[in-house]
């Protein structure tokens, strides 16, 4: 009798063959956070983003509204909206373009009441400067950073978008809620009138 043939090599399963479940720590490390998905809880999806991109939304919103505690307040307003709305998303993969234009909402609400409550405040002795101004207060001092306060809040929502948040036109209309056309035009007239700001105080 012929010998036995050898035993076929058992192959491995598809299940061992497959990579490792995508995991938390991964996303974090992905700042696009592209592998959301939309199986992903609400919990699990806003945590990972948050842990990913919340430094960076507050110093966005710092350049917006002009104070640490008031950029940390509309931020983690965002992020508690993000998750109360994070089943009714059409693309979970664009969460983090939904916090961006939740920030600059934000933002804009909070300079409109900022204006009307400064309007009919009583003028009395200016404030103390607080543990969080000192904070920033480097980044107050610079000429830069001064002159890009004084700009209409549009010019200053598309310079602060493009130059700091280093976003693309279409990711900074989408979070400005205007057209690319719009973002061209605002960019342009901030930096002109930062440039005359900047050219009269050299």
């Amino acid at each position: 009798m012929p010998p036995n043939e050898p035993e076929e090599r058992s192959k491995p399963s598809a299940k061992a063959a497959r990579p490792n479940d995508v995991t938390t720590e991964t996303l974090v490390a992905d700042r696009s956070l592209r592998a959301v998905s939309v199986g992903w809880d609400a919990d699990t999806a806003v945590t990972a983003l948050y842990s990913a991109h919340y430094r960076s939304l507050v110093r966005l919103a710092v350049l917006l509204v002009r104070d640490v505690a008031t950029a940390e307040e509309v931020v983690q307003d965002a992020f508690v909206a993000i998750h109360g709305a994070w089943r009714r998303l059409r693309d979970p993969d664009k969460a983090l373009a939904y916090l961006r234009q939740s920030v600059v909402n934000r933002s804009r609400s909070v300079l409109r009441h900022r204006a009307v409550v400064e309007k009919y405040a009583p003028k009395g002795l200016p404030d103390a400067p607080s543990a969080e101004n000192g904070a920033i207060g480097e980044l107050e001092r610079s000429a830069v950073i001064e002159a890009l306060r004084n700009l209409p809040t549009r010019q200053r929502e598309a310079l602060v978008l493009r130059y700091y948040g280093d976003l693309s036109e279409a990711e900074i209309a989408h979070a400005m809620g205007i057209s690319k056309g719009a973002v061209k035009s605002h960019t342009a007239r901030g930096m002109a009138a930062l440039r005359t700001v900047l050219e009269r105080l050299s």
